[in-house]
């Protein structure tokens, strides 16, 4: 993996990842069209470090908008506290589920089978983001009529109800690459009632709360997998921290424009284009990507 394909690689995470529009499904496209294997030792610790630059992006953009909504009173702490936990226990539940049926039905009889190993197939991501799409199509439009987009967040924006139903759609998210998380998490708050700004902020929060945990997976995942193969990531190590930098430039860049295209009524357009995206994708499978 040469450091120009890492830089691609990073540019693409960064952008993608933030933006509604799957980052897993571009990631993967990318990897393919550059010749890399989305599921070897080496990509999964450069996806891991590119997580971990996104998060921090994230971290720095809403920080000033979080400690305004969510830390200007312990009342309202404690409030988004319970209702993020909420959300990511029912999205443990729900991902965790939805991973187990999918392992027992399509890797029925193979041995130590993971979802991971599906996740290189653009016939399983082309349907996807073509869900993710048409669920944010259908939020923009929605949203498109309404009068203004609120203040900023607070807490007291989202009950128990709609962060529950935010939860599980994020839980759906896990499974399935394609399926942008913010985009479904956003788009299903914006359904649910939620003001914009509020849906962003609250679906932004809980990535930060769930990144962690998927980068402590896929680190362990790595780690078994060097120890069967024995296969030595020394090399890989630079390149990846390289990538994270880049990641989390990019992510800075692709929360402003998210941000602004949401205020601005735009939100349908990521759809549009994930629909796009899909029919793309598919004609990449079939063209034998």
């Amino acid at each position: 993996m040469s450091l120009i394909q890492v830089i691609i690689l990073a540019v693409v995470q960064g952008l993608a990842e933030l933006l509604p529009v799957s980052s897993s499904a571009h990631v993967v496209v990318t990897e393919k069209l550059l010749g890399l294997d989305p599921t070897s030792p080496a990509m999964t610790l450069l996806l891991v470090m590119l997580h971990t630059g996104t998060m921090f992006a994230v971290i720095l953009y809403f920080w000033k908008q979080w400690r305004t909504a969510y830390f200007e009173s312990s009342e309202k702490f404690k409030r988004i506290a319970v209702l993020l936990i909420v959300a990511t226990v029912l999205t443990g539940i729900v991902g965790e589920a939805l991973i187990k049926v999918v392992e027992k039905t399509l890797f029925r009889g193979a041995p130590h089978a993971e979802i991971e190993n599906l996740f290189g197939r653009l016939d399983l991501i082309a349907p996807a983001l073509l869900a993710a799409g048409i669920l944010i199509l259908i939020a923009g439009l929605k949203a498109k009529s309404d009068s203004g987009v609120g203040g900023a967040a607070a807490a007291t924006d989202i009950s128990t109800g709609q962060a529950s139903l935010i939860g599980v759609v994020q839980g759906l998210c896990l499974p399935f690459r394609g399926f942008s998380r913010s985009g479904a998490t956003i788009s299903a708050g914006m359904l649910a009632g939620v003001p914009k700004i509020s849906a962003e902020a609250f679906s932004f929060a809980l990535a930060v709360i769930l990144t962690p945990l998927v980068v402590g997976r896929e680190a362990l995942r790595l780690a078994h997998a060097q120890h069967e193969g024995g296969a030595s990531l020394s090399s890989a190590v630079v390149p990846s921290l390289l990538g994270a930098v880049f990641a989390f430039l990019a992510g800075l860049l692709a929360l402003k424009w998210l941000s602004q295209w949401l205020e601005k009524g735009r939100w349908y357009l990521f759809g549009i284009y994930c629909i796009v995206a899909a029919i793309a994708v598919f004609a990449l499978y079939r063209a034998g990507y």
